[in-house]
């Protein structure tokens, strides 16, 4: 859900300049999104525990998904998203426990945020809540309001009605490569449940994505799409808030912000949730909950939320947060924008393989 190359780049190389004496040290395997971590956090938690942080990245869930189901995965820490990853993880028994004894910082959590998680792991027995956001709109108002200056930038009818789409699709319409995450919003938008597994659902959800293809330029992994929407190649996204957040700092940086903005739509938003969890076969589980615990400190994942502009569950890192990033209502979402929103649940295996074949045929034009 995530993007920030240099610092990619940075954790890669930790252990290639640390040199003989840190291989010798016990290692902790790290699975997580692309460029979703603050580096000080991975160096702080090596300094204090000597523990050596091996980090590798994914850009989906399906292949963070793919690459557990063989097993032996050799990962003590994943962090997959609360539904339906992580929940089917958890009912297939592929995750272990946490000892909340060995995590004494587990209670900096927001409980109303665990409550959240708890349809998707009863009693939060497997996983730790770490970052959360919402999937909405990426736009560049100047540039839509060009071709269409009556366009609503407040709804997902901007790109999902055909009419709209078609208007805007010269200054570029994209959306993220993840059925999981689009189809319920689709959903939601036509006024269905985004948890139907109703096949005449399905064929409308379908049949909607199916009516703005010839107007969307491009269905690109997240990572990708962030670093193409700060480069100013699109003017309306449908991809994660942080993605579009971070983009704005990219482009901020770049010089070429041009009103670049995120928008949770009126129709509603999906909340989603990153959990810190560990697979049932990890190598190393007392390593993993050391790292957990130290990532629930406030002043790390407030570090982390500088980094990544995604909001934690750690109401006591507030007070460390840069003013402008606790400040932003796109990070940080008002209550009245989270009462819109709404959680998903795993689809039966039913419908999703019926959802799979509605993205591919979405992909594929046809």
């Amino acid at each position: 859900m995530r993007s920030f190359r240099p610092l990619l780049r940075a954790l890669m190389l930790l252990p290639l300049l640390a040199g003989p004496a840190l291989a010798q040290q016990p290692v902790l395997n790290v699975y997580n999104w692309t460029d979703y971590i603050d580096p000080q956090a991975i160096e702080g938690f090596q300094r204090e525990t000597g523990i050596r942080v091996r980090y590798d990245v994914f850009d989906s869930l399906e292949t963070l998904e793919g690459k557990l189901s063989a097993g032996r995965s050799g990962y003590d820490v994943i962090v997959p998203t609360s539904e339906p990853s992580f929940a089917r993880l958890v009912r297939a028994g592929a995750l272990r426990p946490l000892d909340r004894a060995a995590i004494p910082n587990w209670g900096n959590q927001d409980p109303a945020l665990l409550a959240q998680v708890a349809s998707s792991d009863p009693d939060n027995r497997h996983g730790a809540v770490y970052l959360w956001g919402t999937v909405g709109l990426g736009l560049r108002p100047d540039r839509i309001r060009a071709l269409a200056p009556d366009a609503p930038l407040d709804s997902l009818d901007l790109i999902l009605k055909p009419e709209n789409a078609r208007r805007i699709a010269r200054c570029g319409i994209a959306i993220m490569d993840s059925g999981i995450d689009v189809i319920p919003s689709v959903l939601r938008w036509l006024g269905k449940d985004p948890n139907s597994a109703d096949a005449a659902d399905a064929r409308a959800a379908e049949g909607a994505l199916l009516a703005i293809r010839p107007h969307v330029r491009a269905i690109i992994s997240s990572a990708a799409l962030t670093d193409a929407l700060a480069q100013g190649e699109y003017c309306a996204v449908l991809s994660y808030s942080g993605d579009v957040v971070q983009a704005q700092t990219r482009a901020r940086d770049a010089g070429r912000e041009a009103g670049l903005a995120y928008v949770q739509p009126r129709d509603g938003a999906q909340l989603w949730f990153d959990m810190l969890a560990i697979p049932a076969d990890a190598p190393n589980p007392e390593a993993a909950q050391r790292f957990i615990d130290y990532m629930l400190r406030p002043e790390v994942m407030a570090g982390v939320t500088n980094q990544v502009r995604y909001p934690n569950a750690i109401p006591a890192s507030r007070p460390h947060l840069r003013p402008e990033v606790a400040a932003d209502p796109n990070i940080y979402p008002p209550p009245e924008a989270i009462a819109r929103s709404f959680t998903v649940s795993a689809p039966g295996p039913a419908a999703e393989r019926a959802r799979s074949r509605s993205w591919s045929r979405f992909k594929a034009g046809r």
